[in-house]
């Protein structure tokens, strides 16, 4: 099939150039127009598509804005936990734009990033709410094709998977390692598409991990993302219940057990 042929997804995608739109342009035009001073952003940074997380922050009075952040789209906040310093977007939520603002992100010195998104379950392993540190993605999204040429599966970087290897054991909180389904339809989750996603062993369905996992390898950036399984596709009554603090309490326990282990190897 030649170029002619395919999908436009798929067609003229030229992997090894460079690309003429860069992040970097993008944030000197913000900050010329916003007339303010780009400053760097934290190590690690949080995306954090349902902004629960950053909701439970600011009601504790523990978020702070990014004075230095020129991102047109979103709002950055910092904050401390167990003595980190994160940087959190709230709301980021879809596999194109999270790509954009990894880009941007990184291109103001975050080092690692990492994403907590609220999940569908596939294979009813257990009752949510639960955690799945996320491994592979099956690419069924549109973002990931413009980094990668065309695969089955995006994969987390495996020396940060490796990293991680018991880091979760103390918590008392239940982390599953697996396979997601990454989709850019949540609302086309059909009863056929379900079954062959369980019969490929996805544990659960989101909206953002194989884009994010497509960009981590183009771009030799250090990235890792959880599925928080909360809810059963609201198939239930009483569905999409994630815990105390919508779930933030236990999201952050789990941020900052996955942050001390990888830390260390970022200057590596």
């Amino acid at each position: 099939m030649n170029d002619d042929e395919k999908p436009p997804i798929l067609a003229d995608k030229h992997y090894e150039e460079n690309s003429v739109f860069a992040p970097e342009a993008l944030l000197r035009e913000a900050q010329r127009q916003k007339s303010g001073t780009l400053e760097p952003v934290p190590d690690i940074c949080l995306l954090d598509p349902d902004g629960d997380i950053v909701r439970h922050l600011k009601s504790e009075g523990r978020a702070r804005p990014h004075g230095g952040w020129m991102c047109y789209h979103t709002e950055l906040y910092t904050f401390s936990q167990d003595g980190l310093i994160f940087g959190i977007i709230a709301c980021v939520v879809g596999s194109s734009f999270a790509v954009l603002v990894a880009e941007e992100l990184f291109a103001c010195g975050c080092k690692l990033l990492i994403s907590v998104t609220s999940s569908g379950q596939i294979t009813p392993v257990q009752s949510p709410p639960y955690f799945i540190l996320i491994e592979r993605a099956l690419r069924d999204e549109g973002t990931s094709y413009h980094y990668q040429p065309p695969a089955q599966y995006s994969h987390a970087p495996q020396v940060l998977i490796n990293s991680l290897d018991g880091a979760f054991d103390d918590l008392g909180i239940d982390v599953l390692t697996g396979a997601t389904w990454t989709t850019d339809a949540p609302f086309r989750e059909t009863e056929h598409a379900i079954s062959v996603m369980r019969q490929r062993g996805l544990l659960a369905v989101e909206m953002e991990t194989a884009a994010l996992y497509a960009f981590a390898a183009a771009r030799n950036k250090s990235v890792i993302c959880f599925a928080h399984v909360t809810n059963q596709m609201g198939q239930i009554d009483v569905d999409f219940e994630k815990g105390e603090a919508d779930g933030s309490t236990d999201a952050l326990k789990v941020i900052t057990a996955a942050a001390r282990r990888i830390k260390p190897i970022l200057s590596d």
